[in-house]
């Protein structure tokens, strides 16, 4: 079991009186020390939900966002991810920059070995959109060209 003290940056757990943002909200993010940083694994978030607005248009964008990591020391908190994606809902980027602004905050905030975020949005004027950005550090180069790669495939 976690102490006290291995909690102290997570707020929104548990919190009755979250709130909820309306505009895009980095500051929301939390994390939580890795108990496992010597061993490799991969954490996955899976957001149907995930909603923007066109910035010419102001039209709302409706996606759905996949997050995979491989954590090393800082982890994120799954009730502040939830806040921060929910935060795009009134937040006016195209779909590529999305997907992009949500892989450097989580880089920023965790500096995690590898990551990638994917984004599958829902046809606008007939057209799907799904852009993917990855990133890994030296160890893990390797991987990163070979998701990049893999991405290229329906």
């Amino acid at each position: 079991m976690r102490t006290e003290k291995e909690l102290e940056g997570v707020t929104l757990l548990g919190n009755q009186g979250t709130k909820y943002s309306d505009q895009y909200n980095p500051e929301v993010l939390e994390t939580f020390e890795n108990k496992h940083p010597d061993r490799e694994y991969v954490v996955r978030f899976d957001c149907p939900e995930f909603t923007t607005l066109c910035p010419k248009t102001g039209q709302p964008d409706f996606g759905h966002i996949y997050i995979r990591y491989i954590p090393r020391v800082r982890m994120v908190e799954s009730k502040s991810l939830k806040l921060y994606l929910f935060s795009f809902r009134n937040h006016g980027d195209f779909h590529e920059d999305c997907v992009n602004i949500i892989l450097n905050d989580l880089s920023k905030l965790m500096d995690p070995r590898y990551i990638e975020v994917e984004g599958r949005f829902m046809p606008r004027g007939g057209i799907s959109i799904h852009p993917f950005v990855c990133r890994g550090d030296a160890d893990h180069k390797e991987l990163e060209k070979a998701r990049m790669a893999t991405a290229f495939e329906f």
